[in-house]
Formats: C-alpha cells, sequence, structure tokens
C-alpha cells in the first residue's frame, strides 16, 4: 500500500504560484496513476491533475490545463504540482492521492494524504 504526505501549500495573490509536493513510501507499482485532488469550502472533491507512475503520461481537468504542471521523479518517489497563474477559485485544500490506473475519476484515488491548503487572494 502507498502512503502520501503533501508538502508546500500556502497563501499567494491571483497570478502567482506555487508547488506542491507529495512525497510517497510504500510499493508503487508501474500503471499506477498519481494524482493531486482538491476540495474547496463546500464543494465536493475534484480532480486537478494525474500521472501514470511508469511512462509519466498525464491529465488535467481543464480549469487548469496551460496554468498548472505535474510531474514525477520516479528516484526520489515524489509527485509535483507546479501551479502557475493562480486564481482565487484555485483556493483549496489539496490532496495526492493514488489511483490502479491513470483517470480523471477523483473517486478512483485513495491513500490519501492529510491534504495542505492552498489560498489564492484576489
Amino acid at each position: 500500500q502507498v502512503q502520501l504526505r503533501e508538502f508546500g501549500g500556502g497563501m499567494v495573490q491571483a497570478g502567482g504560484s506555487l508547488r506542491l509536493s507529495c512525497a510517497a513510501t510504500g510499493r508503487i507499482i508501474g500503471r499506477y496513476g498519481l494524482g493531486w485532488l482538491r476540495q474547496a469550502p463546500g464543494k465536493e472533491r475534484e480532480f486537478v491533475a494525474g500521472i501514470r507512475w511508469t511512462d509519466g503520461t498525464t491529465e488535467y481537468t481543464d480549469s487548469v490545463k496551460g496554468r498548472f504542471k505535474i510531474s514525477r521523479d520516479i528516484t526520489s518517489r515524489a509527485v509535483y504540482l507546479d501551479m502557475n497563474m493562480l486564481k482565487a477559485e484555485d483556493t483549496a485544500v489539496y490532496y495526492c492521492g493514488q489511483a490502479d490506473s491513470l483517470t480523471t475519476d477523483w473517486q478512483a484515488y485513495n491513500s490519501w494524504g492529510q491534504g495542505t491548503q492552498v489560498t489564492v487572494s484576489s
């Protein structure tokens, strides 16, 4: 089982940038999808970005395409989310999760970390 822990949240002004990191421990199978999801107050958790561990194939939700980039470092067993041109609507708790395959279905992800707060002020 994969254990995940997120780092790097904070407060930033609209238009700014942040990098989130996710440290993974445990066995990571090549086909696994590692993803970032977020939940804003009063809203359902949603998929943001995902990456297939073995070949780096990525998926993004439409609202972050061109602004966010997900990447992974196999050696350090980490997944990153580089967030640029941040908007107020990106404010949420961001979670790192693992799915049995790369998918945009947030419900397929589990092994959540504790989450990290991202606040974007307008």
